[in-house]
Parts: C-alpha cells; sequence; structure tokens
C-alpha cells in the first residue's frame, strides 16, 4: 500500500511539475506580447504579421529563460545549504564522529535519498566501532588474567626452601594458564579465518550419524570422568557439507553439554531428517542458561556465567564459532534452556549441496 501511494505521488508531482512549466511558458509568452506592444507604441508596429509573431515568440523565449534562471538562483542557496550539510557529515564520519544523524524531514528527492544513506551508514559504522571495543576489551581481558596469574606463581616459584608439592601445584597452575591462553589463540585465528575465507569450502558428501557416533567416542573420557550417560538416537542421514568445519560444531556442543551437567547426568543425541533439512538436537540434563542468556549466548566473548565459564576454562568464543560455520552452510543454531533444567541445543542443516562463496 506505501508502495503504491508514493507511486502515484510521483506521478501527481511530476505532472504538477510539467503543468507548472507550461503555465510558466504561457505567462512568458503573454509578458512577452505586452512587452513588444509597449514597444510598439513608441517605435510602430511592423507592418508583417509574421515578423510581430516572431518577434513576439523571442521575446517570450527570453523572458521564459530569465525566469528560470530567478527560480534557479532561488532555490541554489537551499542547495548549497544541503550539499554543506552533506559534506559536513562525512567529514565528520571520516575523522570517527559517528554520532551523525542528518534532519532529512525537510528534503525533497535525490538529497533525502543521501542523508538517509548517510545516517544508515553512520549508524552502522558505530555499530562496529562499537564491536570492536568491546572485542578488544574482551581480548585483552581475556589475556590478562591467565597473565596475571602466571606472574604471581612464577614469582612464588622463586622462594627458598618452597615445599615439593606446592612447587609442583604451581607448575601445574601455570601450565594450565598457558594452555587456556593456546587455547584462546587458537580460536581467535579459527574465527578470524571462517569470518574473512574468500575461497569456497571443498564439500564431500558423508554420512552425518557416523560423524556424530564418531565425535562421542574421542569425548568418551570426558563424559566417562563424570559419569554421564550418553544416549544416541540417530537415523541414516547423508549429507554435503565440510567435514572438517562441522566436526568443530559438534565438538563445541557436546564438550559445553559435558562441561556444564553435573556428575551422574544425561546427554541425548538425536539426529532426523527431512525432505529439506537435518536436525541434530544435542540435549543435557546441566545448569541451564536463563532466557536473557540465550539472547546472547552466540555473540562473541559472551559468558553467561562469567566467573564458571573462566573456572572450567573457557574462552566465549565456541558458540559464536559455531554459528558461524552454520552460517557458512545455510544452517541454523538455536537454543531452549530454563535454568537447572538443562539445554538443547538445535541444528538444522541443508541436505542438498551448500553454494559456494566466491
Amino acid at each position: 500500500m506505501r508502495k503504491t501511494l508514493k507511486i502515484l505521488w510521483k506521478i501527481v508531482r511530476e505532472t504538477l511539475q510539467t503543468l507548472l512549466i507550461f503555465a510558466v511558458l504561457g505567462a512568458s509568452w503573454t509578458a512577452g506580447t505586452y512587452v513588444t506592444r509597449f514597444v510598439y507604441t513608441w517605435t510602430g508596429t511592423p507592418p508583417w504579421d509574421y515578423v510581430v509573431q516572431l518577434i513576439n515568440l523571442f521575446t517570450g523565449v527570453i523572458i521564459f529563460f530569465i525566469c528560470i534562471l530567478l527560480v534557479g538562483l532561488l532555490f541554489k542557496h537551499r542547495q548549497i545549504a544541503v550539499l554543506t550539510a552533506i559534506t559536513d557529515a562525512m567529514r565528520r564520519i571520516s575523522q570517527g564522529d559517528f554520532n551523525v544523524k542528518m534532519d532529512d524531514r525537510e528534503w525533497r528527492g535525490e538529497f533525502k535519498m543521501i542523508a538517509s544513506s548517510i545516517n544508515d551508514m553512520a549508524g552502522e559504522l558505530g555499530r562496529m566501532e562499537t564491536m570492536r571495543q568491546d572485542f578488544i576489551s574482551n581480548v585483552s581481558h581475556e589475556i590478562q588474567s591467565p597473565l596475571t596469574s602466571i606472574r604471581g606463581f612464577a614469582r612464588a616459584l622463586r622462594k627458598p626452601n618452597l615445599p615439593e608439592v606446592r612447587r609442583d601445584h604451581y607448575l601445574e597452575i601455570i601450565e594450565g594458564e598457558a594452555r587456556r591462553l593456546s587455547q584462546l589463540s587458537d580460536n581467535l585465528l579459527k574465527l578470524s579465518s571462517l569470518e574473512g575465507e574468500q575461497q569456497g569450502f571443498v564439500t564431500d558428501r558423508y554420512r552425518l550419524d557416523r560423524q556424530l557416533r564418531t565425535i562421542v567416542s574421542a569425548c568418551e573420557p570426558q563424559w566417562l570422568a563424570k559419569n554421564i550417560q550418553v544416549s544416541l538416537e540417530l537415523a541414516a542421514v547423508e549429507i554435503v557439507a565440510t567435514e572438517d568445519l562441522l566436526s568443530q560444531v559438534w565438538t563445541n556442543l557436546l564438550h559445553n553439554s559435558i562441561k556444564f551437567t553435573p556428575d551422574s547426568g544425561a546427554i541425548t543425541i538425536t539426529l532426523n531428517a527431512a525432505e529439506q533439512e537435518a536436525t541434530v538436537n544435542i540435549s543435557d540434563t546441566g545448569v541451564g542458561i536463563s532466557e536473557t542468556d540465550q539472547l546472547r549466548i552466540f555473540e562473541r566473548f559472551y559468558k553467561a556465567d562469567k566467573s564458571r565459564n573462566r573456572a572450567l576454562g573457557g574462552s566465549g568464543l565456541g558458540l559464536s564459532i559455531v554459528k558461524r560455520i552454520l552460517d557458512i552452510h545455510k544452517g541454523s543454531v538455536s537454543v531452549q534452556s530454563q535454568l537447572g533444567q538443562g539445554s538443547t541445543f538445535t541444528v538444522h542443516l541443508p541436505l542438498k549441496p551448500c553454494a559456494s562463496r566466491e
């Protein structure tokens, strides 16, 4: 409806502009006739009607162009003011000021479109700048914490007569913090590679159910150590995708479930296929996720429980890597959870081959 009204308004506006031009042209012709008659009272009327009409026409055209010139000069100042405002806005954006908001309510046509585009660009750049600052802040925080531990315990190792048991304990902590830094670096490189990948990924046809069984077997020491019962309900499903990347998806999701499921808990993995897509559900009886945290859990560095994640060695990048890999495969991931009642991560993947990115 709104689009139709815009089209109608455009037609009406162009019609009115055309009528205005003809009206000015007619008024110029009339004014030219009166001007020549006034001149003829002093010089006399030419004896030929053709010459009279030609002079009237020439005079009317001159008056018409004078009117157009005056109208152009009238609106020139306004156009210069608009162009100045646009130039000033672009200059502020180039200097890093993304709080630019151009008031285009009184503007028309192309100028209104340009102002709207500048507002959109400034808003998007401001959002990206906020994300960049948050990213730097999060990385700095994640690096600073283990470095502080390493520095503190390395200083403690210098103490003379330090008991061997305590020395081994300090060395174990330093090793764990170093491992945490290495994992953070690997995840950052992996996420950067996924976001900056320009070439298409190589895809293969393989059995998704077999891949899930392999991942569960590889994680067996972790879930057996917590006496977690893992149940599999996997239909035989073939999929065309990048096997290594999807392996990272299942590994990250399963590790999260094992990490936040208490001892003697349960994890259930199901795989079903419809005509167009495969659906994988990974459910656990863990601590659960609040509704507020569910809205942001796939953001980089976001942690539903920061103290708990830090204690377990999490960096807040695992789920963002999962989401990025599934975006590449034209799939999706979602979560349903309640605090204290576990979580279910649902992954949807298209069964048809994914289009390669150019």
